[in-house]
């Protein structure tokens, strides 16, 4: 019951042939910021016999995709989750092709994000980022600036408790500094201290291959987000996945601890 009501799968993995298109949307009430766990890639190759490396490449060409088709629905932001601060663990080649990703991707789809108007950002530790991969990051950040459409906000080398201890530190740092007061300290006062703090709350989570947890992704600005779990590998994951999420979150009743 709990998985048939919270973890919405897609419909041909549990045994439905619904299609799911543009027309079902409301386009009145799509969410205005939507944060991927973007994860599978791995997976999606070895089931071919491929290496790893294969899979993020794949992956690469659906954000291609998913940017676009959030651009034209109306989204205001898109935070995917790219590399986590414990992706370092994995294999030293595998890291070393993640970390070209981002020259590989913005070096191709950058003009095309010009085009459409697309603002990219990055949250995420950026003094532990190789120096080709932050200058291919900041080139797009500044090329991008005046841009006012769709903000692609990676997260990259990003996890929550680092960004929650950092902001925390920041936080003392002002108040012993007298520039904030113990009394002042809110909610909204200490989202203004996250690395997502000129952007709304997300309210969709999408996560694919399967996994249920958010493995250390925005767990603050997530409190109240709906969550939306697929089987769905990322390299598979096409736009008619993308508007089923939105769909079924505009089915749902947010009453955000209310009645």
């Amino acid at each position: 019951m709990l998985d048939k009501f919270l973890f919405r799968k897609s419909n041909s993995e549990i045994g439905g042939s619904e299609k799911f298109t543009w027309e079902q949307i409301d386009l009145s009430s799509v969410p205005n910021h939507i944060a991927i766990i973007m994860d599978g890639n791995g997976r999606w190759a070895k089931k071919r016999g491929l290496p790893r490396i294969a899979g993020h490449h794949e992956g690469m060409k659906v954000v291609r995709k998913i940017v676009k088709t959030a651009n034209n629905m109306g989204v205001k932001a898109l935070t995917l989750y790219a590399f986590s601060t414990e992706n370092w663990k994995r294999p030293k080649t595998e890291v070393e092709y993640l970390m070209k990703l981002p020259e590989e991707f913005l070096g191709s789809f950058l003009p095309e994000l010009i085009d459409e108007n697309v603002q990219v950002r990055i949250m995420g530790n950026e003094e532990q980022l190789p120096p080709h991969t932050l200058r291919a990051v900041q080139k797009a950040i500044l090329d991008t600036k005046d841009n006012n459409g769709l903000i692609l906000n990676f997260a990259l080398n990003y996890g929550s408790r680092y960004e929650i201890m950092e902001s925390i530190k920041k936080l003392l740092k002002d108040t012993n500094d007298g520039k904030l007061e113990v009394e002042d300290i809110n909610e909204e006062v200490f989202s203004s201290y996250l690395m997502s703090s000129d952007l709304k709350d997300p309210d969709l989570l999408i996560r694919t291959s399967g996994e249920i947890r958010l493995s250390n992704f925005m767990l603050w600005q997530l409190a109240y987000a709906e969550f939306w779990f697929t089987d769905v590998l990322w390299p598979d994951f096409d736009n008619e996945h993308f508007i089923q999420a939105v769909v079924e979150y505009q089915q749902r009743a947010r009453r955000f601890g209310g009645v």
